[in-house]
Order: C-alpha cells, then structure tokens, then sequence
C-alpha cells in the first residue's frame, strides 16, 4: 500500500537528512527538512507533517526545546532520532512530549516499524487538510484560504498565521504563541511583526479591528479566530 504521509526531518547534517529523505521516500512517504530549531517550527506550523522525526543536537536550540515548542500548539508526534543514549536524555525527552526515541547510530529497519507504529497511534489525532469556519476554507495542502468562494491571495506568513488561529478558532492563542510558531522562538519579543501582519489579515478578510467579525484583540495576550 502506497504511503502519502508528509514526514519533518529535522537535523542539521545534511548527510543524515539525505540519507533519511531516500529511506522515506523509498517507503513512499512525502519528505520535509528543517536543519535548525526555529525552522523546524516554522516548517511544522506551515506544512502540517504526520510526524517529525528530530535530532536533538541542533545548532540554535536543544531538540528538547523544539518539543517543548510544539507542544505549545500541536499535537505532532516527535521521534527522536539522537546520539544521546543516557537514561537521563531519554527521559528528558519523552518528558517534553516525544513519542519515541531511537538512539544513533541506528537501524533503518528499526527506525521505519517505530514510524509505522508512531503513526499508526497518532492518525487519529493528525491535523486536518481543511478547515471550514462558515463561510471561511483554508486548504493547508494547497495553501490557499478563500473567503466567501474569492481567493483571499494570502502571503506565506499571512497564510501561516491565519492557518494557527483557525486551528485555534474559538480559543485564544497568545502573542509568545504565534511569534514562536511563525517567527521562530529568537522572536518572541518582536510583537511589531505581529501588529503588522494581524492588520494585513484583517484587511483581506475584511475585517474591522473596532468591531470585528473575525480576528478578536485580547489586549496584551493575543488573538482568537472566530468559531463561525
């Protein structure tokens, strides 16, 4: 049976991305990379992969902060790929929310059963490929939102943010949040970003901060989607 899911992999030498990119794709999986923490979240918010599988020696960030992050939002099931084998590194690991834990160096046949098995555990928990709020559709595939049937021609950012809230849609999802999903965790302070970017969306869906019909202000948190 020929397999469609999107797999991040994240680590930041090239050789090992290759190598897991041709193991994967063999297995007829879709293949993301991410060579840094703040890609890897990035990457993760825009594309929506079924699993990451993640080293935890990464360049900007420890691993173990990439998990910390996504569990901020996301559900994303984490194995991680690490030369770590210390009981303490495991643990801290599945402590911050990974699934699994596979040891370099490493069987491919080993790594592959615990892929089938991490996925086959977390399908029903995957993110949708949709989202439908009234009269609202984002297509996370296509990456393309249309409002009321007009293409609403979204930047990459600006489909990204709207892509959080809507999976957020009814709840707040605050400032520290976004900045991190978006922008990456080294921007957490930059809430001009932000402020720019929430006005853009609104123009594009038409949208009035003094009485809005779907981007809410919680003054100094956040944000929340309308739950049309």
């Amino acid at each position: 049976m020929l397999v469609t899911s999107r797999i991040l992999i994240v680590d930041d030498e090239t050789p090992i991305r290759r190598f897991l990119r041709v193991a994967l794709e063999t297995e007829g999986y879709i293949v993301s990379e991410a060579a840094t923490a703040h890609e890897a979240v990035a990457v993760a918010a825009r594309e929506a992969p079924a699993a990451m599988i993640l080293d935890l020696g990464l360049p900007d960030a420890d691993g173990i902060t990439v998990i910390g992050k996504l569990r901020e939002w996301s559900h994303l099931p984490v194995l991680v790929l690490s030369v770590r084998s210390d009981d303490a590194g495991k643990i801290a690991a599945l402590d911050a929310g990974a699934q699994d834990y596979v040891t370099k160096p490493f069987s491919t046949g080993e790594l592959l059963a615990r892929l089938r098995g991490l996925l086959r555990d977390y399908t029903r928990e995957a993110a949708p490929a949709t989202l439908t709020l009234g009269p609202l559709q984002i297509d996370i595939a296509e990456h393309r939102a249309t409002l009321e049937g007009q293409n609403l021609n979204l930047t990459r950012k600006e489909f990204d943010l709207l892509w959080l809230l809507a999976s957020h849609a009814g709840r707040l999802v605050t400032h520290d949040m976004i900045l991190k999903a978006i922008w990456g965790p080294a921007h957490t302070e930059d809430s001009q970003y932000l402020r720019v970017y929430i006005r853009h969306l609104r123009g594009k869906l038409g949208d009035d901060a003094a009485n809005p019909r779907w981007i809410f202000t919680e003054p100094g948190i956040g944000y929340r989607l309308a739950d049309k």
